[in-house]
């Protein structure tokens, strides 16, 4: 059994990658903090209580914590996920109601009670686990291990041309973070799903339709490039037809931005290096954040030859399977949602 704690911004890869975690019989979802990136915290809130309930997961504490970053301006992007932050989907309104209690007191509430058993999962900006870390500087010794989805070292940045969304939207949370795992052990360190490997997860419109195959649904899930923009899913599986509805919105995102009819699902490679489903490598390295400069406002640098001087404070992912990651994906997920049905 994985216990996890999760920070999302409920976002179309979040969504999926919560979908994926819900699907494994051994994952306890301890909580589920939002922090303000694709949308506001509200609606990141909303979307992950109803994403839940929807994936047979309800009870699960959802809490708010910070609504925006810790010294710039929140940065939203509807033109990316909609709107509402899940694309074309509409999710039904959810039947539990959004805690009132605070996500960083309840991140270190929980490291504390349960000290090495663990396991911390940040798909969004990293604005409420530096408030935690200021709160118990000692969490990267109590959780069990951590995992971040964000930066590009390697690769060109997906918001300016050197930096990836969830580092830019908060460089300073990011900062913060990476500063305070320096000199940890080495199996403390963060792993670190950088746009170097997560835009290689790329998913397409044959993997919906596997999908729903896999769900036992009667009528084939068809997502392409050909059709309207804006179509709505007709499937007899509920799951499915949330799931396409996002999807094909992200599909459209990225033909608008010349990368093909397609969808990188950073997030879901996050989940599945965290839930230890999904084989990588990764490489230690001493990573710090750009926090001055307009021009580079949000990059993130890899010090992998010790050129700083300074120890190694990530594990930063060098190598991932795609082909195999998909065939997880959907064997999960369209179990999932053939037992929801």
């Amino acid at each position: 059994m994985t216990a996890f704690l999760l920070d999302v911004d409920t976002g179309i890869d979040d969504a999926l990658a919560l979908a994926y975690l819900a699907a494994l019989p051994s994952t306890e979802f301890v909580s589920v903090t939002a922090t303000p990136g694709n949308v506001d915290a509200d609606q990141v809130a909303r979307n992950t209580l109803a994403l839940l309930e929807l994936c047979g997961r309800p009870g699960v504490e959802v809490v708010i914590g910070a609504r925006e970053p810790l010294a710039i301006p929140l940065l939203t992007t509807p033109e990316t996920h909609g709107p509402q932050g899940i694309g074309y989907a509409v999710l039904p309104q959810p039947a539990g109601a959004v805690s009132e209690r605070n996500a960083v007191d309840l991140w270190v509430e929980h490291a504390r009670n349960r000290p090495g058993e663990l396991t911390a999962l940040i798909t969004a900006p990293l604005t409420n686990f530096a408030l935690a870390l200021r709160q118990e500087p000692e969490l990267p010794e109590l959780l069990a291990k951590v995992v971040i989805m964000g930066g590009s070292f390697y690769h060109q940045g997906n918001t300016t041309p050197t930096a990836e969304w969830n580092t830019h939207v908060d460089p300073h949370a990011a900062k913060e973070v990476y500063a305070a795992f320096r000199g940890r052990a080495p199996e403390k360190l963060p792993i670190v799903c950088s746009l170097d490997t997560t835009e290689r997860m790329e998913m397409h419109p044959h993997h919906v339709r596997r999908l729903a195959e896999a769900a036992g649904a009667r009528i084939p899930e068809l997502v392409l490039p050909g059709q309207p923009e804006g179509l709505r899913s007709t499937s007899d599986n509920t799951l499915v037809r949330h799931l396409s509805d996002a999807l094909r919105f992200y599909f459209e995102f990225h033909r608008h931005y010349d990368q093909g009819y397609l969808a990188h699902v950073h997030d879901f490679f996050a989940a599945g290096v965290a839930a230890g489903t999904l084989e990588f490598e990764a490489r230690p390295a001493t990573v710090d954040v750009e926090t001055g400069s307009p021009l580079l406002a949000g990059t993130t640098v890899a010090d992998f030859r010790g050129l700083w001087g300074a120890p190694p404070n990530a594990r930063v992912v060098s190598a991932n399977y795609p082909a195999a990651a998909f065939t997880e994906l959907v064997s999960a997920v369209g179990g999932l949602a053939a037992r929801l049905a």
